[in-house]
């Protein structure tokens, strides 16, 4: 199994490289309000990665749970954990005044695009940090172990 995902992540690392270096190569429009190709690609591959990381976790833990069921509280948790995270991260940003400016259409985005973008710019944040954290965490245990 461990296999098998070392060359799933070989092979999402590789096109991920190789649509960086197609974005960064290509020719791109003057007016940046125009279609360009290679961004157009890149995000489409971004929420394919986020889809992909979301099921694998899902997957995870439905897996995790069927295989240890004293795992049941952890993961309960754990989602309440994330729950309250992105609610916290709703609040804040309904709190701002953030106009977003819509460049296609002139103007400014609804309220409500801003405060989800808002959000999901929180949530990510958190998401990176906590990332990092557990990184380091977990290395500086391995050391002492």
């Amino acid at each position: 199994m461990k296999k098998i995902l070392n060359i799933v992540l070989g092979v999402i690392l590789a096109i991920t490289a190789a649509l960086l270096i197609y974005a960064l190569v290509s020719p791109h429009p003057e007016v940046a309000t125009e279609f360009d190709p290679s961004v157009n690609l890149n995000l489409i591959w971004c929420y394919f990665l986020v889809v992909f990381a979301v099921l694998t976790a899902i997957f995870c833990a439905v897996f995790g749970m069927i295989q240890n069921p004293a795992g049941i509280k952890g993961t309960i948790i754990s989602l309440a954990l994330i729950i309250v995270i992105i609610g916290i991260a709703y609040f804040v940003a309904s709190g701002h005044d953030i106009q977003i400016p819509d460049l296609a259409e002139g103007g400014f985005f609804d309220r409500g695009e801003t405060v989800l973008t808002d959000t999901s710019i929180l949530v990510t944040y958190v998401a990176l940090v906590a990332a990092f954290l557990t990184a380091i965490g977990t290395e500086i245990y391995g050391a002492f172990k």
